[in-house]
């Protein structure tokens, strides 16, 4: 419901658009979310279960581990049973990655510094045109090439830039354009300095992230202050937010860095209040019950859930529903930010349930109306 003011426009960085499959990344192409699954890939019935949790939570591109040949074959059977683009991630073994091409995989993710010599690193680069592959070339600043460090004496944004361009030139002197980079770094500031300096030096599409971030809780803090830095920026054509945790975990923090920045919509939002004694309902359970329930909702729609009338008018005005707490176990609903009806505090959330479905099932048909218009036109 809300629509765009000025101070909440995001100029993104113009860069290159490449194809990782199916799904388009850089240039006017949304911003993609993306996970690693943390399975055996070899195990491939457990790796595709939890691809398709991630696919439910609105993954766009997942990235698996290619360690061995246990793991590049079982990309076959992976990819042809998933919904979404693979990325075959391989360190040190160049083979891995040929493999993996022939397999399927959409994107080979190499880290330069450990994947061996420039004939290598060729072999690789024509195996993923034969194939059909993009590339991306993740640098990371754990494991920076020798003679970078005793140059700069430890990882700095200056070091990580000069790997990424030195390797991006690898690859385009051998005239292979689709590929994405990433500069990451577990130091936010390292990590945002490098992206931003690299953001100015080419205009390769870039894949963001602050690697190995930390649990849940921590690692979301930090994500979000790094990412979300590089975001408002306008920097950022695909995102992955490392967790210590499962990978629809990250998939859920991404798809809400990118809908409080108002770079992509999906889902539910809910705009709810920290709560206090003038409540009158029980806000906490309320939000994570509904929250829950309404995990299945792809449809972009807003719902305020404010525990009394302070700031509970205010913020239903902004939001396609809204609940605030009132008096004697009855609440107000606002639709379309006016006062429409009550309800009890026993029938609320599956009252609000309804109505958020009913919306999406409107939504859903002007989509398809809308498309079946442009296919007639």
């Amino acid at each position: 419901m809300s629509s765009y003011r000025p101070y909440q426009h995001i100029e993104r960085r113009k860069s290159r658009k490449i194809q990782v499959g199916s799904v388009a990344v850089g240039g006017d192409a949304p911003i993609t979310i993306q996970t690693m699954t943390n399975t055996l890939t070899s195990d491939a019935a457990a790796t595709i279960a939890q691809i398709r949790r991630s696919e439910l939570a609105g993954v766009d591109i997942v990235r698996v581990s290619c360690p061995d040949e246990e793991s590049t074959a079982a990309l076959a059977e992976i990819v042809r049973e998933v919904n979404v683009p693979i990325v075959a991630d391989i360190h040190f073994h160049y083979k891995r990655a040929i493999e993996a091409a022939k397999a399927g995989a959409a994107c080979l993710r190499i880290n330069p510094g450990n994947i061996g010599s420039p004939e290598r690193v060729k072999e690789v680069v024509k195996a993923a045109r034969d194939y059909g592959c993009a590339i991306r070339i993740g640098v990371n600043a754990g494991s920076l090439e020798k003679h970078l460090l005793e140059k700069y004496g430890e990882p700095n944004p200056d070091a990580l830039v000069e790997s990424a361009l030195w390797h991006a030139d690898h690859l385009l002197q051998n005239d292979f354009h689709e590929f994405k980079i990433s500069v990451k770094a577990s130091d936010v500031f390292l990590a945002v300095a490098a992206y931003q300096q690299l953001a100015e030096a080419c205009d390769h599409p870039l894949h963001i992230g602050i690697t190995e971030a930390g649990g849940r809780r921590a690692g979301t803090v930090k994500s979000a202050i790094g990412l979300g830095n590089l975001l408002w920026a306008g920097i950022g054509d695909t995102v992955r937010v490392s967790l210590s945790a499962e990978p629809e975990e990250e998939v859920h923090v991404g798809w809400d860095l990118l809908k409080s920045l108002h770079l992509r919509n999906r889902g539910v939002k809910v705009i709810s209040c920290p709560s206090c004694a003038r409540q009158g309902f029980d806000v906490i359970k309320t939000v994570a019950t509904l929250e829950d329930r309404l995990a299945h909702i792809v449809e972009p729609i807003t719902l305020s859930i404010i525990g009394c009338v302070v700031n509970g008018p205010g913020e239903a005005l902004m939001t396609d529903i809204g609940l605030t707490g009132g008096g004697s176990g009855r609440h107000m609903v606002y639709a379309a930010g006016k006062q429409d009806h009550t309800t009890g505090t026993e029938d609320m959330v599956s009252h609000l349930v309804e109505l958020v479905e009913k919306r999406a099932e409107l939504l859903r048909a002007a989509a398809a109306a809308e498309k079946a218009k442009a296919a007639a036109e």
